[in-house]
């Protein structure tokens, strides 16, 4: 069993990723809905809820733990690491170096929280790559929360992910394949990619968009423990959410398969061991 979790919906695009790369383990994905959004919370908060929700998953019985999200990644995988060292922990982070390799001009878009930006994980990273290309950095307050209310279907949604988005980009300049322009975007959330058709509306076909979901699934693969012989699979699903499950199971049916269902969850961080 594999557990994953995310402050909400944004880690099913991870989720995605993984069920196409490990079709046959179990997944159990938890949306902490009702203590998001985390990408505009401090570290404390971040790293409390991401510590009760393994603690909780790892009392299912999980094998393997998959942090969906870049901002409890920068604030928390530290930690989850040192108390549970030996269960395989993978992370996510801003796809800084596959773009890279794509960028033709040199000159790349970064789309992400603000805590993500703020992170000293993130700020290493872009250290890490000083020199070989030129990152213009947006922190896009409101398109997470924007995502999640289109897929609750409440008015004004997805108006409102075509707003967010045009105000961000806006915000980072020209984008093409000419000599200055921005011809790489990387979608350092987990909820950007399902803004990904708006963004190509908004910017152009011809951009680059890379997200971590399938490096993530094949880094996931590579440090699983062994099936031991003879285990049979069904491979189920289980979603759970701390806020509202109507709005994972809708978004699950939308962006997963047709008919999966979700049920509430409660975790108070109160009960997370030495809190």
């Amino acid at each position: 069993m594999i557990g994953v979790f995310d402050s909400g919906i944004g880690g099913l695009s991870i989720l995605r990723a993984l069920r196409a790369e490990l079709p046959d383990e179990n997944f159990i994905y938890i949306a902490d809905s009702g203590h998001a959004p985390y990408g505009e919370r401090d570290d404390a908060h971040v790293m409390v809820r991401a510590r009760a929700l393994t603690a909780h998953l790892v009392g299912q019985g999980i094998d393997a733990l998959v942090v969906a999200c870049n901002t409890a990644t920068a604030a928390a995988i530290h930690r989850l690491r040192a108390d549970y060292p030996q269960l395989p922990i993978i992370g996510v982070e801003p796809a800084l170096k596959p773009a890279v390799a794509l960028s033709r001009t040199g000159r790349i878009g970064v789309m992400a929280t603000r805590s993500t930006l703020n992170s000293v994980k993130f700020q290493q990273l872009l250290a890490s790559l000083e020199g070989q290309a030129k990152f213009v950095l947006r922190a896009c307050d409101g398109l997470a929360a924007a995502i999640e209310k289109s897929v609750a279907n409440t008015a004004g949604g997805a108006a409102e992910i075509a707003a967010s988005c045009a105000l961000h980009t806006g915000a980072m300049g020209r984008f093409g394949n000419g000599p200055g322009d921005i011809d790489t975007l990387v979608l350092g959330c987990t909820h950007y990619p399902f803004a990904t058709e708006v963004l190509r509306d908004l910017l152009g076909r011809q951009l680059r968009l890379v997200d971590t979901g399938e490096p993530v699934a094949r880094q996931t693969r590579a440090r699983l423990p062994a099936r031991p012989a003879g285990r049979l699979s069904q491979a189920p699903l289980t979603l759970l959410s701390t806020g509202h499950p109507e709005v994972l199971q809708a978004a699950a049916r939308r962006w997963i398969a047709p008919g999966i269902t979700a049920q509430a969850l409660d975790i108070p961080s109160a009960l997370l061991p030495g809190h």
